[in-house]
This record gives C-alpha cells, structure tokens and sequence, in this order.
C-alpha cells in the first residue's frame, strides 16, 4: 500500500469519526533566532523586579474566578 493511499485512509476514517486535521505552526526552538529570542525575553523576567508596579496594576484590573 503507497503511502499516499495510507494517509488518505487514515484520513477518511479520523473523519467517519468526526475528527478533522489541523495545521499549526510553532516557533523551531533548534534556531538560533529562537535561542536569541528566549534570551532576550529571559533577561526580561530575570529584571522584572524592578518593575514590581505593574503587577499591583494587573491585580486591579483583573476579575476574580469566583465573581465571574
């Protein structure tokens, strides 16, 4: 059986059960642009204690679980 034809079977019967294929791209974590990037953002959080206003912010602006 070709693999064309197994993953058109396959296909048909993930539908039969109401199932549907989905595509989703996400960032390649091998790159080097990906590892520059966690870095940078890293260094963010690292030094986020000097920006210990915003969190006070956010906690005011934010609904409780239980009034929802």
């Amino acid at each position: 059986m070709k693999v064309k034809h197994r993953v058109s079977e396959y296909r048909r019967r993930m539908r039969a059960r109401g199932l549907r294929p989905v595509q989703i791209w996400v960032p390649d974590v091998r790159s080097e642009r990906f590892a520059r990037e966690a870095h940078r953002q890293a260094g963010i959080v690292a030094g986020s204690d000097e920006l210990a206003d915003d969190q006070p912010f956010v906690e005011a602006i934010t609904a409780s679980w239980d009034e929802e």
